[in-house]
C-alpha cells in the first residue's frame, strides 16, 4: 500500500476558493503570498505569476490601504488576460471592513478573504468591523479564513482568560494558556461568522505559532474540535534551512496525522532569493510524504571520498532544475509525468540499484573507476554513455522518456517528436 493511500485525512467541510476545493478530501493544496506592494500593480502581477508557474495554487495580497485595495481588480484581470486564473487572497488587517466596502471591484476580485480576529478592531467596535467584514463575504459569496496569530491575539481576550486561569484551582501554563487562547479567538469568531449568516463550508481557520512543539499541539487540539478545513504553517519560519527545517518538522508531524487541508511554508527570502522558494519547499514536504506529486524528483547521492570529482554533482543539480522549469508547460501536455524518478548517482556501490529503482538512471563513473555511465529505464540497462556529452545526452534519454510514457495516448505517440518549447540543460 503506497503512503498516499495509508494517509488517512481528517474529515471536514468542503470549501471552494474560485476553483480551488479546501478540505472534503481534495488534495492538499499549496498557497503562497506576495511580498510586492499591492499598489504596485505591475510588480504584483508579475511575483504572482512567477508563484503561480512555480506551482501556487492560491496566492495571498496584502491588502492594507485604499492604494493597494484600488489596484485589485486591475491586478486580477491582467492575471485573467495572462492565462493565469490563480485565486487570490485578500490579507486584511486594522482597516479591511473599510476597505471592502469603500472598494466593491477589489471584493469581488477576490476570491478569499482573510480576517484576523485579533486585530480587526478593539472594544466594542471589534464585532461591528467584524460583521462588516463578514457581512461583505456573504454579499460576494467570497469564502473567509478566520487566520489567528499568537504575535497578534485579542489582548483583552488574554486578559480575561489569565483573569480566570488565576482563579483555577490547578492553573493552566502560560504556553497553555496562549494556544488555549489561540483556539478559542480562532472557534468563537467562527462561530460569530455563522451566526452572521456565513455558511460553514465559506470558513478555513488557521492558528499560526513560530514554535514547532506548539504548532503541534494546537493544531492537534484545533482538529479535535472543529470540522473547518485548517490551513497549515509556521508564522515566521525563518531563513535559509532554519526555517525549512522548522517547517517540514511541524508540517510533516500533522500531514502524517491526517491534519491539514492546504499549507504555506513562510520562508524568509535571503537577499536576491526568489519568492518561489517557499513554493518548492512546501511540494517538496508533500511530494516526498507520498501525499502529492508536483515534479519529477531528483534521487543522488552525498559523495564520499569514491566520488572526489563533482561531475554528478553538478548533474543531479541540473537536472532536478531542467524538470523543474518544464513543468509549466509539461503540466498540461504530459499528464502523470510529476511523477516520475530520476536517479543520478556517483559510483558503482549503491548506482546501479538506486538506478533501477528510478524510472531513469544513470550511474556515474566514481574516482578510479572505468569512465563509462550505464543508463537504466524501468529497471533495465539501456545503454552506456561515455565521453564529454554525457548530459545532453541524458537529458535526451529523460526527454524521450517522457515522450513516450506521458503523451496523451501514451506508447501510440511514441513516434512523434518531444514539444520544441523544452529548456536545454546548460553543458557542464
Amino acid at each position: 500500500m503506497s503512503q498516499q493511500q495509508a494517509l488517512k485525512r481528517r474529515p471536514c467541510n468542503l470549501v471552494m476558493v474560485g476553483h480551488v476545493p479546501l478540505g472534503g478530501g481534495a488534495p492538499v493544496v499549496v498557497q503562497s503570498m506576495t511580498n510586492t506592494d499591492t499598489a504596485d500593480a505591475a510588480a504584483t502581477v508579475q511575483q504572482v505569476f512567477e508563484l503561480w508557474q512555480a506551482g501556487s495554487e492560491l496566492v495571498r495580497i496584502t491588502v492594507n490601504s485604499p492604494e493597494a485595495a484600488a489596484q485589485v481588480s486591475t491586478i486580477r484581470r491582467e492575471l485573467d488576460a495572462m492565462g493565469c486564473n490563480v485565486p487570490l487572497v485578500g490579507d486584511f488587517h486594522y482597516n479591511g471592513h473599510k476597505l471592502l466596502a469603500q472598494y466593491p471591484d477589489c471584493a469581488e476580485a477576490l476570491a478569499k478573504y482573510r480576517i484576523n480576529p485579533g486585530n480587526v478592531g478593539k472594544g466594542s467596535k471589534r464585532d461591528e468591523q467584524f460583521a462588516a467584514m463578514i457581512e461583505a463575504a456573504i454579499h460576494y459569496q467570497k469564502p473567509v479564513r478566520i487566520g489567528v496569530n499568537w504575535g497578534s491575539l485579542d489582548q483583552e481576550k488574554m486578559a480575561r482568560m489569565m483573569d480566570e486561569n488565576a482563579q483555577r484551582t490547578e492553573p493552566l501554563s502560560a504556553d497553555a494558556l496562549m494556544r488555549e487562547a489561540l483556539i478559542q479567538s480562532a472557534l468563537e469568531s467562527a462561530a460569530q461568522a455563522e451566526a452572521l449568516g456565513l455558511p460553514s463550508n465559506f470558513i478555513t481557520i488557521s492558528c499560526k505559532v513560530s514554535d514547532v512543539q506548539d504548532l503541534v499541539t494546537v493544531y492537534r487540539d484545533l482538529a479535535s474540535r472543529c470540522t473547518y478545513p485548517l490551513h497549515l504553517g509556521l508564522t515566521e519560519a525563518g531563513m535559509g534551512s532554519k526555517g525549512i527545517v522548522a517547517s517540514t518538522a511541524a508540517l510533516a508531524l500533522l500531514l502524517q496525522e491526517g491534519i491539514g487541508d492546504t499549507i504555506r511554508v513562510s520562508l524568509t527570502p535571503e537577499p536576491g532569493e526568489a519568492r518561489t522558494k517557499e513554493v518548492v519547499v512546501a511540494q517538496e514536504i508533500l511530494q516526498v510524504m507520498g501525499i502529492r506529486s508536483f515534479t519529477p524528483l531528483v534521487t543522488a547521492c552525498p559523495g564520499c571520498g569514491r566520488t572526489t570529482s563533482t561531475f554528478f554533482q553538478e548533474l543531479a543539480q541540473k537536472i532536478q532544475r531542467y524538470l523543474r522549469e518544464q513543468m509549466p508547460i509539461w503540466r498540461s501536455q504530459y499528464p502523470g509525468v510529476e511523477t516520475m524518478s530520476v536517479a543520478v548517482m556517483g559510483c558503482v556501490v549503491n548506482g546501479p540499484g538506486e538506478s533501477k529503482l528510478a524510472n531513469i538512471g544513470i550511474s556515474l563513473p566514481g574516482t578510479g573507476e572505468v569512465p563509462v555511465a550505464p543508463v537504466f529505464v524501468d529497471g533495465q540497462k539501456t545503454v552506456t554513455l561515455k565521453g564529454d556529452a554525457i548530459a545532453e545526452e541524458f537529458q535526451t534519454i529523460v526527454e524521450d522518456y517522457v515522450q513516450k510514457n506521458y503523451a496523451e495516448g501514451g506508447k501510440l505517440r511514441q513516434s512523434l517528436p518531444l514539444q520544441q518549447k523544452t529548456i536545454p540543460l546548460k553543458a557542464i
